[in-house]
């Protein structure tokens, strides 16, 4: 993991990336995107995570997140570790079309790592980027809010179901418990804004 990305002050908000191991589309299966919503929910209610915002692409999740117990290291490694857990446990029992394709994928990217015997779910590191300030906050989630729009997955940011972009926008998503930040001073005409995409189009 490089350097500038060790979680150094355990207590401050962090930007974080959590990458399926050969950028392998994983999530475009609602039942693996559901574990992650799952696991969302499971830490923020028992393992003091705040959840400021969130994004779950095709092999990929963006995150803002902090520790309620000033240990987000272990919190973040815990959470990989269960879901990686998870979703190989659905793979392998669940109707799955491309299951041994992505079992032999997950279990040849343990020759080059002594750390998972069998095999690894997630890429190493997380790309974590401490929160300093609301301004970085605020483009941080203008950045995960805006992924599906810039996927060309959706044309709003808060028609994509999973992310946190409907809290912000409706005051609600499929997962309820997100920490809203709060509101800055927002220019709507700045192509990078979510607030661009605020609002669904009219019937």
């Amino acid at each position: 993991m490089k350097e500038g990305y060790v979680i150094r002050d355990q207590d401050r908000p962090h930007f974080l990336t959590c990458t399926i191991i050969e950028w392998i589309d994983i999530f475009t299966r609602k039942i693996y995107r559901d574990t992650i919503v799952e696991c969302f929910e499971f830490c923020i209610k028992n393992k003091g995570m705040i959840l400021y915002g969130y994004v779950i692409m095709s092999n990929h999740l963006h995150f803002i997140v902090q520790s309620r117990d000033g240990k987000l290291s272990d919190l973040i490694r815990d959470f990989k570790k269960f879901t990686a857990k998870q979703i190989l446990e659905k793979i392998q029992t669940e109707p799955e079309s491309r299951k041994d394709w992505i079992l032999e994928r997950l279990a040849k990217a343990t020759e080059t790592h002594s750390r998972n015997k069998n095999f690894q779910v997630w890429q190493y590191g997380n790309h974590s980027e401490e929160i300093f300030s609301l301004k970085f906050l605020w483009d941080k989630l203008n950045y995960i809010h805006l992924n599906p729009v810039r996927a060309g997955i959706v044309s709003k940011a808060n028609h994509y179901i999973y992310s946190s972009a409907t809290n912000y926008s409706n005051g609600t998503g499929i997962i309820n418990s997100i920490e809203i930040a709060e509101n800055p001073v927002i220019n709507v005409n700045r192509s990078s804004e979510f607030w661009k995409y605020n609002h669904y189009d009219e019937e």
